[in-house]
């Protein structure tokens, strides 16, 4: 079964201490990785922490400002509310939550909502990579290397390759800079898409960075050497590579 991610957005100390407790019991399905009292100060930390879940006390304030969790740049992590107000579960239907924990936290009532949870992730994921085998297969088919498909919980999305500025790593995601300024944040990691993208254009400066050759505007040697790109970007090539990127563009 699968370990999930979890952020908590709880200002009540004895919830904490259980949801805390109950982490540690069963750390085997669920690691807590950050605590907030409210999406607003807590938002910074969610999109570094990248969870796959939250529990959540839907105060007003996290009602109002539930539209920040909406502009992650990664799925939406899947919601457990918890509140000492039943007249609250309302909104968890409303805001598609998984379930609605009545405090005090029942250990039993977690371990039952955690589960739900899991499952309802793993099957997103699995519904994610049979719709990418299947365009993956479609292209092969067609021989067609034009697009590269990333997978989403809700979509899959083809972005034209040509139009990659480059990639990079965030942990164990890779995101992609395009052309036209738009982003793409990917479950892969960016040594998968290294062995997947054209090695005739793209070539790898950094262990952080894939680039696309196509879009360098500028090449500067002052203090080392710096990839400058088509969107204004610069990027530092490693030392340990610059000699086979000089090989690799002819310079």
């Amino acid at each position: 079964m699968k370990l999930v991610k979890a952020f908590v957005l709880e200002e009540n100390e004895e919830s904490l201490q259980q949801l805390k407790k109950f982490a540690e019991d069963n750390a085997i399905i669920i690691t807590l990785c950050g605590f907030s009292d409210s999406i607003k100060n807590g938002i910074s930390q969610i999109k570094e922490e990248k969870p796959e879940l939250l529990f959540m006390n839907p105060t007003a304030s996290n009602l109002a400002d539930f539209g920040f969790l909406k502009e992650l740049n990664f799925n939406l992590p899947k919601i457990i509310f918890i509140s000492d107000e039943k007249a609250l579960a309302y909104d968890a239907y409303r805001f598609n939550a998984i379930d609605f924990l009545l405090k005090p936290l029942e250990f039993n009532d977690l371990i039952v909502s955690v589960y739900k949870a899991i499952k309802t992730i793993e099957m997103e994921v699995s519904f994610q990579n049979q719709k990418l085998f299947q365009i993956n297969a479609i292209n092969t088919a067609s021989h067609s290397s034009e697009f590269l498909a990333i997978s989403f919980v809700d979509k899959i999305e083809l972005i034209k390759i040509d139009e990659i500025v480059f990639c990079k790593a965030e942990g164990s995601y890779t995101e992609f800079y395009m052309k036209n300024g738009a982003r793409f944040l990917s479950s892969k990691n960016l040594g998968e898409y290294k062995d997947i993208l054209p090695i005739a254009y793209f070539f790898r400066i950094h262990h952080s960075y894939v680039i696309n050759i196509k879009h360098i505007v500028k090449i500067n040697k002052k203090d080392g050497l710096y990839c400058e790109f088509t969107n204004g970007i610069s990027l530092p090539i490693a030392k340990r590579r610059q000699e086979e990127f000089v090989r690799f563009i002819k310079l």
